[in-house]
């Protein structure tokens, strides 16, 4: 639509300018800009740019396909909660879309977060990730206890919208985001749009969420007219690579860091970045996309009686069942989401009965998979398509990088652990771990893409750091390591590591030993938990070395943990809090202050599963 002269406040040369201008606008562009001259007008409709000033209000209309009167942005707070970096990287490409549309926005970690801040917002979204069994996120331990504890603020004046990251095959799916929605909404706040709760393969429902969240906030901006539908979502990758378009790596080396005699089977893994543009840095992860193993399909498929060759359609892909089921599909993981899907498809009271009780159901389903399920319940009155309809895409499953780009260009590597069991006398395997361990050799290649992790990272060259990584815990402490030695970093270096035997199990150990020896490794400390008749971890080695660990934490030293989150974790914390507590002459309460002091100074991190 063009401007007329006669009918508007600019002169001859400036309505060519702005026609012409217009002409090669798309229609999202327009949008944008009838935001940005809304969000920069006053009261009055005065714009901020001197020589866009209209006396004709009604002519202006004509410039632009949406009108919007003038209002004053609304200012809006994004806070994310999250342990891989997912939801953070939601939240600020949320609010780089929400700034492109005139509103002021404020995107920060839960951790930063002043909570006293609390009580100015305005309009508030959470976007939090589920950590292990339930739990918030490292950076959102402290805001999580603050909102649920008695100094809580009433939020009658502010409005809020929840987006929720999670796992389906954990027991407590997406709890972090459910407990943000719960409080605010018993603190007063009044709910934009429903709480939405993402699985794996998040970015579909997340978009939708947000689509829906941004069409509130405009309407509550605009008034007098009916806005246009919000622009779809589309979340856009900074890297070619990703989880939607993963990198075929090729294998380089790989190399079994365990001894003969061990009972371990520990992989150092090389792979191939050449030429793909892919960055990472010390801390990151590496995700894998895992096949399932070939024998475990097979004995499905003829557990179930199907056609192998049988065409199936997965998500719009059509193919054989034996390839949905090899490659697609998880078939090792009972999540009770895709139990109940299976529960629709038989009779059985028992199956029922299990879905209904708690313990039962945890209990059955630990260590088995679908075909212990097929076995033991059937028959079930499905086919082949309805069958895969009720299994989940599998996962990629992530590792520790233990390398660094600065000293391995075009290079990645990582350590696996493989994992092997039995249940009901049949052995079971990791999925991705043997995968690696028995399928993958050099010159194969791999479906890999790097999952950042802000969370987990180096602090500046001169500050020292200790890092408690047993097992293959210890992976990112030599990317670590590495790094430092190539940057020349001052910063002094100590490493608790520990397994089980000295003689096949210290993994790295010339590695170790050489970075002791040049300096690069200050100190080294180890613990082997099976060479004495007493069991001696790694949490004991940092109690015979109380005085000094909180030597280096008053002294500014960065404290890692890599491993175990349900024991090693655990054991490690209440180590620290003792060491705090008795280095320190402080009371059990005010160790844990200092503890969580350390946390929100990111000197504190950990990175556990």
């Amino acid at each position: 639509m063009y401007l007329e002269v006669t009918n508007s406040p600019f002169n001859e040369q400036q309505v060519q300018q702005l026609n012409e201008v217009f002409a090669t606008l798309t229609q999202n562009q327009k949008v944008w800009l009838t935001g940005y001259l809304s969000a920069t007008a006053s009261i009055g409709a005065q714009v901020a740019t001197p020589s866009l000033v209209s006396e004709h209000p009604s002519t202006e209309v004509a410039v632009l396909p949406t009108t919007f009167e003038a209002a004053t942005a609304k200012h809006i707070t994004i806070l994310y909660a999250t342990q891989t970096g997912n939801a953070g990287r939601l939240a600020k490409q949320y609010g780089e879309q929400l700034q492109s549309n005139g509103f002021e926005v404020n995107v920060i970690s839960m951790n930063d977060f002043k909570t006293n801040a609390l009580k100015k917002l305005d309009h508030l979204l959470v976007i939090a990730s589920t950590h292990g069994e339930g739990e918030p996120p490292d950076n959102a331990i402290s805001f999580h206890s603050f909102l649920h504890g008695k100094r809580a603020p009433k939020l009658d004046h502010v409005k809020f919208a929840v987006l929720s990251l999670g796992d389906s095959s954990y027991e407590f799916f997406c709890k972090t985001g459910a407990d943000f929605d719960e409080r605010l909404e018993e603190l007063g706040a009044k709910r934009l749009v429903d709480r939405v709760d993402c699985d794996l393969d998040y970015d579909e429902p997340a978009a939708k969420w947000f689509d829906s969240v941004k069409l509130k906030l405009q309407q509550g901006a605009v008034s007098g007219q009916t806005i246009q539908e919000a622009a779809p979502t589309v979340l856009e990758s900074s890297v070619l690579y990703s989880r939607k378009n993963p990198y075929n790596a090729e294998i380089l080396e790989k190399i079994n860091l365990n001894a003969a005699g061990s009972n371990k089977e520990t992989i150092h893994l090389e792979l191939s970045l050449e030429n793909s543009g892919i960055t990472f840095e010390p801390g990151d992860s590496l995700a894998i996309y895992p096949t399932n193993n070939e024998s475990l399909v097979n004995s499905l498929i003829t557990a179930l009686g199907f056609n192998p060759e049988k065409s199936v359609n997965v998500e719009g892909e059509e193919v054989t069942l034996k390839d949905a089921l090899t490659n697609l599909l998880e078939i090792t993981v009972l999540s009770k989401p895709v139990m109940q899907k299976i529960g629709e498809f038989t009779l059985s009271e028992e199956f029922h009965a299990l879905l209904a009780d708690r313990e039962a159901f945890k209990s059955y389903t630990h260590g088995r998979d679908i075909l212990d399920v097929v076995g033991k319940f059937a028959p079930f009155s499905w086919d082949e398509q309805r069958f895969v309809a009720s299994l989940r895409k599998i996962p990629a499953r992530q590792y520790s990088i233990s390398s660094s780009l600065a000293a391995y260009p075009d290079e990645v590597h990582i350590t696996v652990g493989a994992v092997r069991y039995e249940v009901d006398g049949r052995e079971r395997l990791g999925v991705c771990s043997t995968h690696v361990a028995d399928n993958l050799e050099i010159g194969d290649t791999a479906r890999v893409y790097i999952q950042h992790n802000p969370n987990f990272k180096l602090p500046s060259d001169d500050k020292p750091i200790i890092m408690v990584g047993p097992g293959t815990g210890v992976a990112p402490f030599r990317s670590f390591i590495q790094e430092r030695e190539e940057r020349g970093a001052e910063g002094r270096n100590w490493l608790f590591f520990g397994d089980q035997h000295f003689v096949t199990d210290f993994l790295y150990q010339t590695e170790w030993q050489s970075w002791l020896k040049s300096g690069v490794l200050t100190k080294l400390d180890v613990a082997f938990s099976r060479d004495k008749a007493e069991k001696v971890y790694v949490q004991h080695k940092m109690q015979k070395h109380a005085s000094e660990i909180f030597e280096w934490l008053e002294q500014g030293a960065t404290l890692y943990v890599c491993g175990d989150k349900d024991h090693m974790a655990a054991d490690v914390q209440n180590t620290l809090l003792d060491i705090i507590a008795e280095q320190g002459n402080k009371t059990e309460e005010d160790a844990k202050a200092y503890l969580e002091e350390l946390r929100k100074q990111k000197r504190y991190q950990r990175d556990v599963y």
